[in-house]
């Protein structure tokens, strides 16, 4: 009972109007997606079984100041580990630890790469440090 009510609220924590808008489709649309608007790309690699990776779905993604510098600066992107693409994903990135964010650019290229649960400044700060290495 208590799993089905942590993943309705993820997914109304994420459908978040102020918050970062994530693309949705499969991965190479989101390629597609960031070649065409010319963004790098924000991923945010998880599990539904991750405390902190709940905890930021519910706290800083929503958030209108994280939404609005990531949805000008990003194509951004949420990534379930265990599901549909995730696996392969997860290998090909080397993500063994929850929450993974990686920033890539449109080649799918990682050039910034954190791990753990950031609050809403600290995600602002890191994506701008990213920023840097992908210009």
């Amino acid at each position: 009972m208590a799993f089905i009510s942590l993943g309705s609220y993820h997914v109304n924590a994420q459908e978040s109007e102020d918050g970062i808008k994530f693309f949705k489709g499969t991965w190479e649309e989101v390629i597609q997606e960031s070649i065409k608007e010319n963004k790098p790309i924000f991923v945010d690699a998880y599990t539904v079984w991750c405390g902190p990776c709940r905890w930021m779905n519910a706290n800083v993604f929503p958030v209108k100041e994280v939404g609005d510098f990531f949805n000008e600066n990003y194509i951004s992107y949420k990534f379930d580990m265990e599901k549909g693409e995730g696996p392969l994903f997860a290998k090909k990135y080397q993500i063994n630890a929850y929450p993974t964010l990686l920033f890539l650019d449109s080649e799918g290229k990682v050039k910034h790469r954190l791990v753990g649960g950031r609050k809403s400044d600290m995600l602002i700060d890191d994506g701008t440090v990213a920023l840097k290495k992908l210009h």
